[in-house]
């Protein structure tokens, strides 16, 4: 929706907006609940008015005494009737201090809120002894302070609710730009909105498309040069292995040369496979432990060479090619290295809340050196010399891809004991856990 023209278009007029609303949002409330309840400032005139009765009741003399009291309602309390005071704020304090006020420091009072409600008061200032001054039950009732305490709980409330939401309208553009981070880095096309947006967010939504379009201009240029060049190089490469096919079979030359046209090959499918990362291929629902058995078959004729420990695992979303090039790319490794021996696992971990699967190659060949974890899954990067050999160095960089493709990622343990753990992590819901191990 469309950002009307009259709504502020930035974040520091939003942010004052808001400031205001909700402080008048509050003071607007508070207004309302004094209008309605007017209790405390109806204790404190009534206190008052107490007061003034009793200054009358005193400054008049013995014989009008008892007509003001009858009038009043006054009653003198002589020897030990006047009761303990029941304490009940904010009432008993501000007749406490209202009366204090009216009568002098050294006034003491009593109040009672229970039936029969009333209020003994004595004014040494005045006169010797105590009054007992009748009280009604409204508007001293005991649950009235529970009003006051739900009012300004639901004022509290009712203010914080409207600052979620427009802290909710504020960071919804920031969230916009993270999810479209992350689809940016699993290689998806993906441009924001600048229309609707606050007026600084506009440029940072400027800058995030721009950057998306070179990246992914580059990534076509990529791509067109790189299938340019392996196009280009399979001509040649078919010649040069129609030549050696018609010299003599035994010479051993020509077998050195057969071999390095078709290592030279396989480079040129790493490539292209590098090229053709996957992200066009749809995404279906695929049963891991049926598509790992599909994979490790062909490596296990005509002897058993991968063994397998797979736990039962539900059906989630895979790109069923991608994903069978990537546990080729590293059961192919592994043999490779370790020569047999091999296992391939898949289990689901973590919790109900955020599980997520967990793919591992292992192998007991050569290690590899802890500097160049981090590092080997870069393109064009192999193992030390440890586990060094032929290839380009693209194919941990190929499965690096297709699990960020996914939302998991990958990583290279050594193990205990000798050898190489390759293990991919990859979510069963949105978004893989943080502490995924």
């Amino acid at each position: 929706m469309k950002t009307p023209l009259w709504f502020p278009q930035s974040f520091f007029a939003r942010t004052l907006w808001l400031v205001l609303i909700v402080v008048l949002f509050s003071k607007a409330l508070t207004l309302v609940y004094l209008l309605m309840n007017e209790d405390v400032l109806v204790d404190r005139q009534y206190s008052h008015g107490v007061a003034l009765t009793l200054r009358a009741y005193w400054a008049a003399d013995e014989e009008n005494r008892d007509k003001i009291a009858e009038a009043a309602g006054l009653i003198r309390v002589i020897g030990s009737g006047v009761p303990e005071g029941e304490q009940h704020w904010p009432y008993s304090e501000i007749y406490q201090r209202q009366m204090q006020a009216e009568l002098g420091e050294d006034t003491e009072v009593r109040l009672r809120i229970h039936a029969p409600p009333a209020l003994w008061v004595n004014a040494p200032s005045l006169g010797p002894g105590w009054l007992k001054v009748p009280l009604y039950p409204h508007p001293l009732r005991g649950q009235k302070i529970w009003n006051v305490l739900g009012w300004f709980l639901a004022i509290g409330l009712l203010s914080t609710a409207s600052a979620w939401i427009f802290v909710r309208q504020l960071n919804q553009p920031l969230k916009r730009l993270v999810f479209a981070a992350r689809q940016l880095g699993q290689g998806r096309s993906v441009r924001l909105p600048i229309s609707d947006t606050p007026s600084e967010m506009a440029e940072v939504y400027r800058a995030f498309n721009q950057m998306a379009e070179d990246v992914e201009q580059a990534g076509r240029e990529r791509e067109l040069m790189l299938a340019g060049v392996s196009h280009d190089l399979r001509t040649p490469l078919t010649r040069l292995r129609l030549s050696l096919s018609l010299l003599d079979s035994d010479n051993e030359l020509s077998d050195d040369m057969v071999r390095d046209i078709e290592d030279m090959d396989a480079i040129l499918d790493q490539f292209l496979a590098f090229i053709r990362d996957g992200r066009d291929e749809p995404v279906e629902e695929v049963d891991l432990a049926d598509l790992v058995r599909e994979v490790v078959a062909p490596y296990n004729q005509p002897e058993e060479r991968v063994r397998l420990c797979l736990e039962p695992i539900p059906p989630f979303p895979l790109r069923r090619v991608s994903l069978k090039r990537m546990l080729g790319n590293l059961i192919g490794n592994a043999l490779h290295h370790a020569g047999k021996g091999v296992e391939v696992a898949a289990y689901v971990s973590g919790d109900e809340s955020a599980p997520y699967v967990v793919l591992s190659v292992l192998d007991r060949g050569a290690g590899i050196d802890e500097s160049e974890l981090e590092t080997i899954f870069n393109p064009f990067i192999r193992g030390d010399r440890a586990r060094g050999g032929k290839g380009t160095g693209l194919g941990l960089a190929i499965v690096k891809r297709i699990a960020a493709q996914h939302g998991g990622n990958v990583e290279l343990r050594n193990r205990s004991g000798g050898g190489i753990e390759a293990r991919v992590r990859l979510p069963l819901g949105l978004l893989l856990p943080r502490n995924a191990v």
